[in-house]
């Protein structure tokens, strides 16, 4: 290679490495989310229900994750009760999270059902902006190696199960 060609490109790479995002680097899931800084709540809570491997797994997975400021929305104690029952913040956690890697401009303009990790539907609505039950996309399109991450304002809860009648 020519040696003026050489320092370019590597004057080049590292202009590109400091002014590409944070996110760019193609880390997985998990690391993407530490990275960013603003999911610490979601963070441990994802440590505590034994769930780091798996999202840290091949996937793809598309994970609507609450910010640190949508955990701080839930009633005083919510979190500290669910970091102690694991199942349960498990069944939280996964209802986030939908296999498969699903962009904003692939829900753009529609109104559909998703079913999630945890095996029950999500109500998602593209026709202004993006919505998920009642939870507002913040931030599209996180690009990880291993699936994307569309950041959300509002934890999502999954219903609660139907009271079986005894007959």
């Amino acid at each position: 290679m020519i040696p003026g060609i050489r320092t370019f490109v590597a004057g080049a790479a590292l202009v590109a490495t400091l002014f590409a995002p944070t996110f760019a680097r193609a880390a997985d899931i998990v690391d993407t989310a530490v990275a960013a800084g603003s999911f610490k709540t979601l963070v441990t809570a994802v440590k505590a229900a034994g769930l780091v491997k798996t999202l840290k797994g091949k996937g793809p997975y598309t994970v609507f994750a609450p910010n640190d400021a949508a955990f701080a929305k839930l009633p005083p104690g919510t979190v500290e009760s669910l970091l102690k029952n694991k199942a349960k913040l498990a069944t939280i956690l996964k209802y986030h999270v939908v296999p498969g890697r699903v962009k904003a401009a692939d829900v753009a303009g529609k109104s559909l059902q998703v079913k999630t990790a945890a095996g029950l539907p999500v109500n998602v609505n593209g026709t202004f902006g993006v919505r998920v039950n009642d939870a507002h996309v913040i931030q599209p399109d996180i690009e990880a190696s291993n699936g994307v991450i569309h950041v959300i304002d509002t934890v999502l809860l999954p219903p609660a199960p139907a009271k079986k009648s005894h007959h």
